[in-house]
């Protein structure tokens, strides 16, 4: 039975609406084309850059309006 440890877990921030705009990032989770592509590859740390990632880009767009 394998393990595993829940600290190194991080949530996937696909709502299932994948749709790219012309910046290349989803409308959705905010990730770009790339890094939905490769999230499986990633290991937690680079998990949590990209959805430190996606927290400022959502800061973005409301200071936008």
């Amino acid at each position: 039975m394998q393990s595993f440890d829940t600290n190194t877990l991080v949530r996937n921030p696909c709502v299932g609406i994948c749709c790219l705009d012309e910046s290349d990032l989803c409308i959705a989770c905010k990730r770009s084309g790339i890094e939905i592509a490769e999230w499986g590859m990633y290991d937690s740390s680079e998990k949590k850059a990209v959805l430190a990632k996606i927290e400022q880009r959502y800061l973005e767009e409301e200071s936008k309006y």
